[in-house]
């Protein structure tokens, strides 16, 4: 037997950017920023799946042609797109940044050249970026995947992986296992800021419902300082599974633009590498992904912290970009194929079977879209007495585990 299930609804804190445009252009403008007319500016875009993305990075090429200046935009993704120009370009393309869009050039190399030292590595920088006047970067700030600290995924980040393109991503990655994340991103950071001409980075603070929520511009002097603030925001509105323990949970997509680990390992408490501590919480025993997204490309890294999976999924998978970013990470767990069946019913019962003296329809199961998206869930009957004491959770009505005569899983 199945779990009778409940749909609920979380309640999250909600701050939201009513007019994006608007808001770019102020706060860069009161960023007090060094950018003058006839300035070459290259503008850094990642391959994250940030809300709005196409909107900032437009409204920002938009105040800098006000300014006179002259920008151009370049994808800021180490070795994403699978470490090609091509490829990155493409990803720039699918979040809408194009020549067209933007209205501005948009230029890719993997060509990088050295502009300082840290740690004793080379500090290494996108050919493009180095032979422009300016560097601007545009990314969110949020709760990395890997690692806990005061300054974790967002502009340092960008500038230490995504400026150092294939080459560097390469080496920060391995020199984290001797040196931890923290200290990698922060130094070749703080380098960055000190030998390359970073004229802004503009943050993005996003809330629980993968909405814009927080736009802020800095300078390359309140760079750092800045980040760190809008890092405690971004863990203060992050949205959360609402249970621990849970003996099934249930993903219908995971992908590189819900996470860059697939799923967000802050959601499901699983690290995507060895080398540091990490917080084990929820504590989840199995997890079963579905199916993974169109807009990964085939690219499914984060597939190894799943327990079961099904082979809708499995053969959508393109393991060249796939063991491209996980090595890359040095993270070779994070390309291992979980048990495979033919279909989500399969999938799930086994799972449930596996969860020892407890009856499944008693089981605790909480079923979600992705971990980008957790306004809606489903929890099952289990939880019931814990949700009616949750002034934050509110039962929508009751959802039975639907399956298809395929045996295909109904979308929640």
């Amino acid at each position: 037997m199945l779990p009778k299930m409940l749909r609920v609804r979380q309640t999250f804190a909600r701050p939201r950017v009513a007019d994006i445009p608007r808001t770019v252009a102020e706060t860069l403008a009161a960023a007090r920023v060094a950018i003058k007319r006839g300035d070459t500016v290259a503008v850094g875009a990642g391959s994250r799946g940030i809300a709005n993305i196409d909107t900032i990075v437009g409204a920002t090429v938009r105040h800098l042609k006000d300014l006179g200046a002259r920008p151009f935009v370049f994808p800021a993704m180490g070795s994403h797109g699978g470490g090609t120009p091509e490829g990155q370009l493409s990803v720039l393309e699918h979040y809408g940044i194009t020549e067209a869009t933007m209205g501005c050039p948009v230029r890719a190399t993997m060509d990088v050249m050295q502009v300082g030292e840290a740690l004793g590595l080379p500090v290494w920088l996108d050919r493009y970026a180095a032979e422009a006047d300016w560097i601007g970067l545009v990314n969110r700030v949020k709760p990395h995947t890997d690692f806990k600290g005061s300054i974790e995924s967002g502009l340092f980040k960008m500038m230490t992986i995504g400026l150092g393109k294939y080459k560097g991503a390469i080496q920060y990655h391995r020199a984290n296992i001797q040196h931890s994340y923290e200290t990698v991103i922060t130094t070749v950071g703080r380098e960055m800021l000190a030998r390359a001409r970073i004229g802004f980075g503009l943050g993005i603070v996003e809330n629980g419902y993968d909405e814009t929520a927080l736009i802020e511009a800095f300078n390359a002097t309140d760079l750092e300082a800045g980040e760190r603030r809008l890092l405690k925001s971004a863990r203060e509105w992050m949205a959360r599974l609402p249970f621990s323990p849970i003996d099934v949970l249930i993903v219908e997509q995971m992908g590189k633009n819900i996470s860059g680990s697939g799923m967000d390992t802050n959601i499901i408490g699983r690290p995507t590498n060895p080398h540091e501590p990490f917080p084990s919480d929820p504590k989840i025993l199995w997890i079963v992904a579905l199916d993974i997204t169109d807009e990964s490309y085939g690219n499914a890294i984060g597939i190894g912290n799943a327990d079961f999976t099904t082979r809708r999924l499995v053969d959508k998978i393109d393991m060249k970009p796939t063991l491209i970013n996980s090595i890359t990470a040095c993270s070779p767990g994070m390309a291992k194929v979980p048990a495979t069946y033919e279909t989500d019913r399969e999938a799930v019962e086994t799972a449930l079977s596996c969860i020892g003296l407890t009856p499944p329809e008693r089981a605790r199961v909480i079923r979600i879209t992705s971990t980008l998206v957790l306004g809606q869930i489903e929890v099952s009957e289990a939880y019931a007495a814990e949700v009616d004491k949750r002034r934050d959770l509110t039962v929508l009505g009751e959802a039975p585990l639907g399956f298809d005569a395929s045996g295909r899983l109904r979308p929640l």
